[in-house]
């Protein structure tokens, strides 16, 4: 049977409800969003003398939650505009509709008998075949679907959303023994290909396996804390990117999400798990229990492991809590033997061989949280996986690890680890030691570019499922056919190649674009194509501001002269090649990456791109074609007659202001990417949907395009009135002057210099005036200022 889902029904607008229906929003499905009617009229609704039955009334629970939802930060929509796609409704007048919805999803309150209730609602008014999940994170899925009709039954499973569902990339399929297995691969697929999520597949076991194996990890870290005596800024400075997580840690991560949320989940596992051989690591400390009578639960309350206040200066300062007194501390300099001998090494994999090999307390602290943690896990086989590599899946996805516990056993050492474990008391299960003995040494290893995880029941090497299609470049070592320090080309098959580049902050230096043109060179020769892009976490962040503050300081115009000219020389060589180049923009994509972004035949971004023009807010231009790119859109955007001033000054203030689009859609709405601009909702296809466009674009006739010798441009009389307009923001100190000198640098390039009347002007041209401006700028204080203050954090350069 061929499913297509076009109208999605979410049942419960709360904050899970609420931000899954604007997900199902952004990949264009019509969605019915519904919650409870009201018991009774709210004072306000009285004063305005509206009765019980009137449509405000009835779903003013629902509309209030969806209000909420789109004033949150993150914004849960691609764009403003997609709200429109959600419909509104109630349980008791509107439940009929969902007999045209393709797909029904419970995620009302974590309660049997309220979702029960919910259900029998369902089965009275939902056609069948039609899908019907439950977002639940704890509730036994099979419990649910008790008492329901076949057809029920059948097509009915659990889909468990991360919160943020836009953001996090988790989504736990949990079918039942009743539930049709081409429903679980449907949604196993859909959630991977259309919402752009890491699906895994779950047994139904308490908190299923992201929760379970997450929040044991976190209480093992409180564990080893107390054990090795560290406080809270240490142990967040020890959890955090240096590891391969979120900046906010273990215990800001707490703040944000709210203890509340963590000491319910604890305390479910607890009461469940009467069989864990680690049952007792889900009881909450005493502090953590403290915590919750204080009502010190993070950012919902105002405090928590961190608080926020003022010092006598007025200025904002953040306190740390301190475990042992339940007073708040001024926030202390963390410093680790075993962090500083990490500090120069990039690769993460590296670098947790170094972490777990500390000889001080921060050595003692990993080792003791990672290998409770490495036990644990083997010890959930089969229980909650049969497969060790959904395990990883799940806790990376959900709570934003780049590596999952056997992903980073491996890169710690499997086999030298296990004595050592020993020894700390962690022993792992037998199939490990099975393993090991039968001469495999890692869970993962790659084979002729996939990655393989080791299969326990058959003690063999597989393919992960469902990644048939995905191109890993990590696996790709084998098909390298040319690097330098910072770059390399690989062959992706079937004439199409890929440059890729992992220099700090993923920034643009000499060694990028010796490689990018290295690329387009053998592309042209020997290839139908080329792929740019990679799959760190960014795709770039721009030019390399220190060499650029270098040169500044040191007066050396001619060297950046030469700096943008090879830049500009590169970024156009993307659009005029012979062959197609698809550049691949994911994560931020700033300045000189959105430049190389601008220029591509087609991109191919990824759903979550956050790219700008960002040059003017260090004092600089866009000076690698992006300010003569936009200012070329406009212009081809016009059929005949004179440059529209409106259209232009839309673009100016994209540039002037150095907006961020916050998704791919944002990008398009502000002619960043194009109508021919593709979108991957999950990026870990991005890189083969990006050669699949690449070989589409070379089938059909690929042909270079000619350089634009026919670009509108305002001259004297558009420069006008964009100075009229920076006049009236200074005066009204809505910028600084040197804001505005900045400013009037890219009007003068956006309207083609100082030309006497409109007319047509070339690439090359409006380039020149970028160059121009941009070593003018190189050469002011202020621009030197801020350079320095990005380089240094705010802190004046030594000498």
């Amino acid at each position: 049977m061929n499913r297509t889902i076009r109208k999605v029904a979410v049942l419960g607008s709360g904050i899970m409800g609420s931000r899954i229906a604007c997900h199902f929003a952004n990949i264009g499905c019509d969605v019915l969003l519904m919650d409870i009617a009201p018991s009774e009229l709210s004072e306000e609704e009285k004063k305005k003398g509206l009765s019980p039955d009137h449509p405000a009334v009835r779903n003013r629970i629902v509309q209030s939650s969806f209000d909420s939802t789109l004033k949150s930060n993150p914004a849960p929509l691609y764009s403003k505009r997609f709200a429109s796609r959600v419909r509104l409704g109630n349980f008791t007048d509107d439940m009929p509709r969902i007999k045209d919805s393709d797909w029904i999803i419970e995620v009302v309150v974590e309660n049997l008998d309220i979702k029960k209730k919910v259900f029998t609602e369902v089965e009275r008014y939902r056609t069948p075949g039609t899908l019907i999940t439950s977002n639940t994170s704890g509730i036994p899925i099979h419990l649910m679907a008790e008492g329901r009709s076949e057809d029920f039954q059948r097509h009915f499973a659990g889909t468990h959303f991360f919160n943020p569902p836009r953001y996090l990339k988790l989504l736990e399929i949990i079918p039942t023994s009743k539930t049709d297995p081409e429903v679980t691969k449907f949604l196993m697929h859909y959630g991977d290909l259309f919402l752009g999520k890491t699906t895994v597949l779950c047994k139904d076991t308490p908190a299923f396996i992201g929760n379970r194996v997450g929040i044991y990890g976190l209480l093992k870290v409180i564990d080893s804390m107390r054990k090795y005596d560290l406080n809270v800024d240490e142990v967040d400075k020890l959890t955090g990117p240096v590891i391969g997580r979120p900046k906010s840690a273990t215990f800001r991560t707490s703040d944000v999400v709210g203890l509340d949320t963590l000491v319910k989940v604890a305390g479910n596992l607890h009461a469940a798990l009467v069989n864990d051989e680690s049952r007792n690591m889900f009881k909450l400390p005493d502090v953590v229990t403290k915590l919750e009578q204080n009502k010190w639960l993070g950012d919902k309350t105002g405090q928590g492991f961190y608080k926020k206040t003022k010092n006598a200066k007025g200025q904002t300062e953040i306190l740390t809590l301190d475990l042992k007194t339940l007073e708040y501390q001024p926030k202390t300099k963390v410093k680790f033997a075993t962090l500083e001998t990490t500090k120069t090494i990039d690769n993460l994999k590296d670098r947790f061989k170094v972490l777990l090999a500390g000889k001080d307390k921060a050595g003692d602290f990993y080792r003791d949280a990672f290998f409770g943690l490495f036990q644990y896990v083997t010890n959930r086989i089969p229980e909650i996986s049969d497969e060790l590599f959904r395990i990883d899946d799940a806790v990376s996805s959900g709570f934003g690890w780049d590596l999952g516990p056997f992903e980073t056993w491996d890169a710690a050492g499997l086999e030298k680890s296990v004595p050592q474990m020993e020894a700390l008391g962690y022993k792992p299960a037998q199939w490990v030691y099975d393993m090991l003995s039968a001469g495999n040494k890692s869970f993962y290893k790659s084979e002729e570019g996939k990655k393989k995880y080791y299969d326990i029941a058959t003690r063999s090497y597989k393919p992960i499922p469902g990644r048939e299609s995905f191109i890993i470049l990590e696996n790709k070592g084998d098909r390298v056919v040319w690097k330098n320090p910072g770059s390399k080309i690989i062959d992706l098959g079937e004439g199409v190649l890929n440059f890729s580049w992992h220099t700090k902050s993923y920034t643009l230096g000499s060694e990028v674009i010796e490689g990018m043109n290295k690329a387009i060179d053998l592309a042209e020769k020997h290839f139908r194509g080329l792929v740019i892009g990679h799959q760190g976490s960014d795709f770039s962040l721009g030019a390399n501001l220190g060499l650029v503050f270098m040169y500044a300081i040191e007066q050396d115009y001619d060297e950046i002269d030469f700096m943008i000219r090879a830049f500009q020389q590169s970024v156009m060589r993307i659009r005029y090649s012979g062959v197609p180049v698809v550049v691949c923009p994911q994560g931020r994509t700033l300045g000189g990456g959105c430049e190389m972004t601008l220029h591509a035949d087609v991109a191919q971004a990824a759903a979550e791109t956050y790219i700008g023009l960002v040059e003017v807010g260090v004092g600089l231009i866009p000076g690698g074609g992006g300010t003569k790119e936009l200012t070329k859109r406009v212009s081809d955007a016009l059929e005949e007659g004179d440059v529209e001033l409106n259209s232009l000054q839309n673009a100016f203030m994209n540039i002037a202001t150095a907006k961020v689009a916050t998704s791919a859609e944002e990008a398009r709405e502000m002619g960043i990417l194009k109508k021919v601009d593709r979108v991957s909702m999950n990026r870990d296809r991005q890189i083969t949907d990006a050669k699949n466009t690449v070989l589409e674009l070379a089938d059909a006739g690929y042909t270079m395009p000619m350089p634009a010798r026919n670009i509108k441009v305002l001259g004297r009389s558009g420069q006008a009135l964009f100075l009229a307009g920076l006049q009236g923001m200074i005066m009204g100190r809505y910028i600084s002057e040197h804001d505005a000198k900045v400013a009037k640098w890219v009007a003068n390039i956006m309207c083609g210099g100082d030309l006497t009347s409109p007319q047509e002007v070339t690439e090359q041209y409006l380039l020149d005036l970028e160059r121009e401006a941009f070593l003018s700028l190189t050469g002011e204080k202020k621009t030197l200022e801020r350079i320095q203050a990005i380089l240094t954090g705010g802190k004046p350069l030594r000498n």
